[in-house]
């Protein structure tokens, strides 16, 4: 077989909804029995499952034309181990695309749409069809890429993870995470429902909802008209992160001051757990996918040195 490049090709697919309800009910009969009982359409998960199946057997036979191709579920990517040369390919929805970035450094990110009708794909420039002409431009080196910050936390004991979307600092459950909060010269004891720190890629989601309901509660409260700006995103490679403390209680032994501000190099965010148990660190909503932030465990929050690598359409960049 006549390849363009040598160089490996790894797809990364997911399970579909159809998927994740087979193995829970062990048989699609058993599935559709559930859904339909309860009065949802089961037709759209297959539909959906089709249209997915369908674009990943078309995506696996273009790229395996054009390169060596390694097809690897996103359940694995944890222990994965990426060459430096290898291109990426992800074909799902967005959050598949910030799930793979954390893992990456320095490859080149491919993000296909498998259904265009289906999900809008800020994530996701290109179809299936596209593949032809993007691939052989990767190969060449002439490409349009948009770089994307991401936010690392360091734990005292040596662990790390990184957070393409956001990180989440704070308890397993829905209870109170007790801890002390540091930046720059700033400190205080804070008892809050956790911390999110935002990346500019993540900015139109948890950050802002978060912004968005900080400023109706404040405006309510003055009296005011609610005056929520739709442009509290920031730029996907701006080098500065934002953090904010959900549900801040101010008592005798802890303060609501620090609640929100930004991360820039040089000044990290350090919070200390004071939590007994059920202290958890996550990243871009991947809960099962955590660290343990339990008394005594120190986390340091930065901009993350590496970046994130995204091909993109020419001339289609959105600006940001």
């Amino acid at each position: 077989m006549s390849r363009l490049s040598e160089n490996k090709i790894v797809l990364i697919v997911r399970r579909t909804r159809l998927d994740d309800l087979i193995a829970r009910f062990n048989t699609e009969d058993q599935a559709r029995f559930y859904i339909e009982r309860l009065g949802a359409d089961f037709a759209d998960y297959q539909k959906e499952d089709q249209q997915y199946k369908a674009a990943v057997s078309q995506t696996e036979e273009i790229l395996s034309r054009m390169g060596r191709l390694q097809v690897v579920d996103r359940a694995f990517l944890p222990n994965f181990l990426f060459g430096p040369a290898d291109i990426v390919v992800a074909i799902g929805q967005d959050g598949l695309v910030a799930n793979v970035l954390k893992y990456l450094d320095q490859q080149r990110l491919i993000g296909v749409n498998p259904d265009p009708a289906r999900w809008d794909g800020v994530l996701l420039p290109f179809g299936v069809n596209e593949l032809e002409t993007i691939l052989p431009q990767v190969f060449a080196e002439k490409y349009h890429l948009k770089k994307v910050t991401m936010a690392e936390v360091k734990l005292n004991t040596g662990e790390s993870l990184f957070g393409v979307n956001d990180l989440f600092i704070g308890p397993k459950t829905h209870t109170s995470a007790r801890y002390q909060i540091k930046i720059g010269d700033k400190s205080e004891s804070q008892s809050s429902s956790g911390v999110i720190v935002s990346t500019g890629l993540g900015s139109t989601g948890w950050f802002r909802s978060v912004v968005a309901g900080a400023t109706g509660i404040a405006s309510a409260l003055a009296n005011q008209p609610l005056g929520i700006s739709t442009k509290q995103e920031f730029p996907w490679d701006a080098e500065y992160l934002y953090f904010s403390v959900r549900e801040p209680w101010p008592s005798k032994t802890s303060s609501a001051q620090i609640v929100f501000g930004q991360i820039v190099p040089g000044t990290p965010l350090i919070i200390e757990s004071r939590m007994p148990e059920h202290g958890v660190i996550f990243s871009d909503g991947i809960e099962a996918d955590f660290l343990k932030f339990n008394a005594g465990s120190v986390a340091t929050i930065t901009v993350a040195q590496k970046k994130g690598h995204l091909v993109q359409r020419p001339g289609k960049q959105k600006k940001r």
